[in-house]
């Protein structure tokens, strides 16, 4: 597992079986501004795609991204991979606030779009990607990697299939990250850019509330951010929290910030709690708070069993896998699409209803 104290830079340890033979699913990257588009294509990878050809204007974010993955080739620009017929997806980690723009020539090109979270970060710009969905009937699939790479969050997902919890009544989710300020590049404290807190990590606990409840829809009824400790940089929430109800019945409520402190084992303390009628789940997801016994921790009590799983290599991450077969067959079976759009809106209405609290 890579660096375990900059949230940047972690990269789960991909373990998908490969779906698919060498070949017969091409896809690219392009817009290298985030790491996680090392994960991503590592995922893909080990799904069975092949990566072709990546493209990003700094030559210096191209060679570290190489180094990663050499067999891939550089492409001269944009439109190349654009043009190419036999790649079938692209990858993307651009500056959120151009995300959009990116996918929507991803889908003009006739290619389906695998965009790192947040998705976007405008209630405008998820109109122009919900049109051009219709449109191309391309789809544009978002790396919620809270969940889809987290084997705690997937087993947590199988087991309130199963009824071990009953009817979810509330999911509760935490996601403290380390800031690392001198390792962030300048549009990190833009908020134009970034798209405010709520949005930019707000949107994998958005995710796992509509997820984990089996809702399509939620409204939020309260939110709040702040920048508690950073005047230097004015643009930057280091602190947002809020609540919603969904159309299940079910409350949700998150807490997301930048105060992960230096002594702490990893980058951020992330966990999940999910509240049934019959039961409860938590899950510890990257860290056990106090001990040195690695990742992937789920707690489960329910009428017959308090049990703490240790998850790690022993589920997997079948959400890439899934997409690929989906962008082959246009099926929907990894993540609907309006799940997809429904996160980004929500958490984008969080964002721009939030109290500010001054410190």
């Amino acid at each position: 597992m890579a660096n375990k104290s900059n949230g940047m830079a972690y990269m789960p340890e991909s373990m998908s079986a490969p779906i698919v033979k060498p070949g017969e699913f091409v896809f690219a990257a392009i817009a290298l501004d985030h790491r996680h588009i090392i994960s991503m294509c590592n995922a893909l990878i080990h799904a069975g795609g092949t990566l072709k050809s990546v493209y990003d204007p700094d030559p210096l974010k191209v060679t570290d991204f190489l180094r990663a993955f050499p067999a891939a080739t550089p492409a001269r620009c944009e439109e190349e991979i654009l043009s190419d017929p036999e790649i079938l997806l692209v990858a993307g980690a651009a500056v959120p606030s151009e995300r959009c723009a990116l996918g929507l020539r991803v889908m003009d090109a006739g290619k389906d779009y695998f965009t790192d979270k947040a998705p976007l970060t405008t209630l405008e710009q998820l109109a122009a990607a919900k049109a051009k969905a219709v449109e191309t009937g391309r789809k544009y699939m978002v790396y919620y990697s809270e969940r889809l790479h987290s084997e705690a969050g997937i087993f947590a997902g199988q087991l309130i299939g199963q009824g071990a919890i009953g009817k979810v009544i509330q999911v509760l989710g935490l996601g403290p990250h380390r800031l690392n300020a001198a390792t962030r590049p300048p549009w990190f404290f833009e908020k134009e850019k970034y798209g405010g807190i709520l949005c930019d990590l707000g949107c994998h606990q958005i995710e796992q509330i509509l997820f984990y409840a089996g809702a399509t829809d939620a409204t939020v009824t309260h939110s709040q951010t702040a920048n508690y400790a950073h005047p230097q940089f004015p643009g930057l929430d280091d602190f947002g929290d809020a609540s919603l109800v969904t159309d299940t019945g079910a409350a949700g409520y998150f807490r997301v910030d930048w105060f992960t402190p230096d002594g702490l084992q990893t980058w951020g303390d992330g966990r999940t709690i999910i509240l049934g009628t019959e039961g409860f789940i938590e899950q510890r997801k990257y860290m056990n708070l106090g001990a040195n016994d690695g990742d992937e921790h789920l707690f489960l009590a329910n009428g017959t069993e308090e049990t703490h799983f240790r998850l790690r290599g022993k589920v997997g991450y079948p959400f890439f896998g899934q997409l690929i077969l989906d962008c082959l067959h246009h099926t929907e079976n990894a993540m609907t699409q309006a799940h997809a759009f429904k996160t980004a809106e929500l958490c984008i209405k969080a964002q721009i209803q939030a109290m500010q609290i001054a410190p």
